[in-house]
Parts: C-alpha cells; sequence; structure tokens
C-alpha cells in the first residue's frame, strides 16, 4: 500500500507536518517495500488559494492510497475522496512513528474534514 504522509522535512525521522496543502513536503512511502521518496510541497506554499487542491492532486497523481496528516480542510477532503484516497488526519510524531501507527492498525480514516478551509 502506498502512503502520503505530510513532512516537515524530506526524510522519515521528520516531525508529520500538521498542516496538509501548505506541507512543507509528502513523504511517499511503500509499506510493501519499505522504499520512500521525498517530495517537495514548495510550487504550493506560497499561492494564495487552492493549495489543498493541488496538493491533493499531487497525492492523487503519484498513487497514493491513503494520506496522513495532521489536518486536512474540506476541498482537499473533496479532492482526495473523489480520488480514491484514503484520510487520517490528527497524525503527530514523526512520519516513521506515523507509519508504524498506521502499519499496527491504531490510525482509522476520517469521515469528515476536520478544519474550516484556509485554515
Amino acid at each position: 500500500m502506498k502512503l502520503a504522509i505530510t513532512s516537515e522535512a524530506m526524510d522519515l525521522d521528520a516531525n508529520v507536518d500538521p498542516r496538509f496543502g501548505r506541507a512543507l513536503c509528502f513523504i511517499f512511502y511503500d509499506t510493501e517495500s519499505d522504499v520512500f521518496e521525498a517530495h517537495s510541497n514548495e510550487q504550493v506554499l506560497n499561492i494564495p488559494q487552492g493549495a489543498g487542491i493541488q496538493a491533493a492532486q499531487q497525492v492523487i497523481d503519484r498513487g497514493a492510497e491513503v494520506l496522513l496528516t495532521g489536518h486536512c480542510g474540506p476541498n482537499a477532503y473533496k479532492t482526495l475522496q473523489a480520488g480514491g484516497v484514503k484520510i487520517v488526519v490528527a497524525v503527530e510524531g514523526t512520519v516513521k512513528q506515523a507509519i508504524e501507527q498506521f502499519k499496527q492498525g491504531n490510525l482509522k480514516p476520517a469521515e469528515a474534514p476536520d478544519v474550516e478551509g484556509h485554515w
């Protein structure tokens, strides 16, 4: 399974970024091969509107099946759902810890966005 995790840096020891659309980067992690790729989200960070939708499209385009993040707003949530991505919010700690929590079955998908747009 391919996970996308919002991250404050480009490695597994970085903290999970609590923001989705304006996360510094994304870690894409394959649970079957234990291989990861880090991708910058710089091109989206400073746009005035639509960061969540554009970030969601990146996650979908890279084939992630599950997103692990701190928070997710309504527009990003709708876009991710339409792309078949399950969204897990309230994820804290390091990226590595989040992956382990997911593997152990301790993280459950959200049923709705957990913040208003533009928080």
